[in-house]
C-alpha cells in the first residue's frame, strides 16, 4: 500500500466555513474548505490500473460538497471525501488481468461509478459512490473500465483534453436524448435545420459544438464575454445573459424571449441544455420553439422546478433530465476530441498547489474557461509537444 498526496474536503470544514459565514454561499472561501492530505492508495488488484495524474479540471460538483447546497455529500460519505472525477493520466502499473492498457498508456479517466443494468450511472465515483476516491491527487489506483485511452493525435493540448474527461460525455449525452426526442415528433423532412440553444459552461458549450457539427444554428447564452467570443469563432452565436439581469424578473424572460425570436425568425429554440436550472428555467422554457426539447444533467444550482404543465403541453415541448454517460458513451465521445470538441480552457494553468484558489475562483465565477490544474510536475516524453 502507497501514500499519495490528494485534496480532500471534510465535514468539519464545510461545517466551520458555513458557520463563519452565517451560512451566506456567496460568502464561503472554497479554499478554506478543501486541504491537501495524505491518502493511502490500495493495493494493484487484479482489473486495477495505476495511474500518475498529470492534469484535472476543476469541476462544479466541488462547489456543490464545500457548499452542501444539496447534500451534505462529505457527511454522507463518513465525514471526508477525496474529489476529482475529471482527470488525465499516465499508467504506471498494471493488475494482471488487464489487457486493454500498457505501462506508459495516456488515458482520461470517466466518472461512472456504479453502472446500472443499461449502462448508466447511478452514482457518481469521486461524489456519492460509497467507498470512491478521486484523482485530485498525485496517484490514484483505478478499475481498468473506468479509462478511456486518450487521443494524443486529435489535435488539441493536454490541457484541451484534461478539460473533456466529464464534460464530452456528458453533453454527448445529452445531444443525442434532445436531437432523439426532437426527431420523434418532428421529423427531418418537416425541419432538417433547428435552433439550439445552451445556457454558460462547458458540457453546454459541447453540446453547441454537436449541434453545430451536424448543420444546424447555434446559440450559446452565458454572462462570460471570454467564452462567448472564443465559440463566436466556432460559428456559434453569443448572448449575452447579463442584459438580461440573469433572468430575475418576469419583464427580463420578455425581453430574452424576444431576443431569441429575433435571433431565429420568429421561431425559437427547438433544443435547450439548461446546466443550471434555479434562474434560467423559466427562460429556457419561454424561448421553446413547438415541439421544443429542454434538457439537463447533474446536480444544479436547484433541485426543484415547477411549470405550466398546460402550456407545455400545448406546445408539445418536453422536459428531460439524466446523469452521466454509460462506459460505452464515454469512448464514443472521446473519439470527438478534436474533430468536434475543441474546449475553451482558462488562460491561467494551475498549479497543483494552487487548486484550492481554483475552486474559489470557479465558485467567484471569474475564469474565461474550463479551469485545468496541473498536477505532475516532470510529464513523460509522450505529451511533451502537447503541453
Amino acid at each position: 500500500m502507497s501514500i499519495t498526496r490528494a485534496y480532500a474536503i471534510t465535514a468539519e470544514a464545510v461545517a466551520a466555513e458555513a458557520k463563519r459565514t452565517s451560512g451566506n454561499f456567496e460568502d464561503i472561501d472554497v479554499s478554506k474548505i478543501i486541504a491537501v492530505d495524505d491518502l493511502k492508495l490500495r493495493e494493484v488488484g487484479h482489473h486495477d490500473v495505476k495511474l500518475k495524474i498529470l492534469a484535472a479540471s476543476g469541476e462544479h460538483n466541488i462547489q456543490h460538497a464545500a457548499l452542501a447546497d444539496t447534500v451534505n455529500i462529505a457527511e454522507g460519505r463518513g465525514g471526508k471525501i477525496y474529489p476529482g472525477n475529471s482527470a488525465l493520466g499516465e499508467v504506471i502499473a498494471i493488475g494482471s488481468d488487464v489487457t486493454k492498457f500498457k505501462v506508459g498508456d495516456i488515458v482520461v479517466t470517466h466518472c461512472n461509478g456504479e453502472p446500472d443494468e443499461f449502462g448508466f450511472p447511478l452514482r457518481i465515483w469521486a461524489y456519492d459512490q460509497p467507498d470512491s476516491i478521486g484523482w485530485y491527487s498525485k496517484e490514484a489506483v483505478v478499475y481498468d473500465w473506468q479509462l478511456v485511452k486518450a487521443p494524443l493525435d486529435c489535435g488539441l493540448s493536454l490541457w484541451e483534453m484534461a478539460a473533456l474527461p466529464l464534460r464530452a460525455p456528458t453533453a454527448y449525452h445529452l445531444w443525442r436524448r434532445a436531437i432523439g426526442m426532437y426527431r420523434v415528433k418532428v421529423s427531418y423532412e418537416r425541419r432538417a435545420k433547428i435552433n439550439a440553444m445552451s445556457f454558460g459552461g462547458g458540457v453546454g458549450e459541447l453540446f453547441l459544438m454537436l449541434a453545430k457539427a451536424e448543420g444546424h444554428n447555434a446559440f450559446f447564452c452565458a454572462g462570460n464575454a471570454d467564452r462567448r467570443a472564443a465559440l463566436e469563432k466556432q460559428g456559434i452565436v453569443g448572448i449575452d445573459q447579463k442584459a438580461f439581469n440573469r433572468f430575475s424578473t418576469k419583464d427580463d424572460i420578455k425581453a430574452f424571449n424576444k431576443e431569441c425570436k429575433q435571433l431565429t425568425d420568429g421561431e425559437g429554440m427547438h433544443l435547450v441544455c439548461d446546466m443550471l436550472r434555479g434562474p434560467v428555467f423559466e427562460a429556457g422554457l419561454a424561448v421553446a420553439a413547438r415541439c421544443g426539447v429542454n434538457v439537463s444533467a447533474g446536480w444544479q444550482l436547484s433541485q426543484k422546478v415547477s411549470y405550466n404543465s398546460t402550456i407545455q403541453s400545448v406546445k408539445q415541448v418536453t422536459i428531460d433530465h439524466t446523469h452521466y454517460e454509460t462506459p460505452a458513451g464515454c469512448e464514443a465521445a472521446t473519439e470527438l476530441y478534436g474533430s468536434v470538441f475543441k474546449p475553451t480552457i482558462h488562460r491561467e494553468i494551475y498549479a497543483f498547489e494552487d487548486l484550492p484558489r481554483c475552486m474559489q475562483e470557479t465558485h467567484e465565477n471569474s475564469q474565461s474557461g474550463i479551469p485545468i490544474i496541473r498536477i505532475a510536475d516532470e510529464m513523460p516524453a509522450s505529451v511533451s509537444k502537447l503541453l
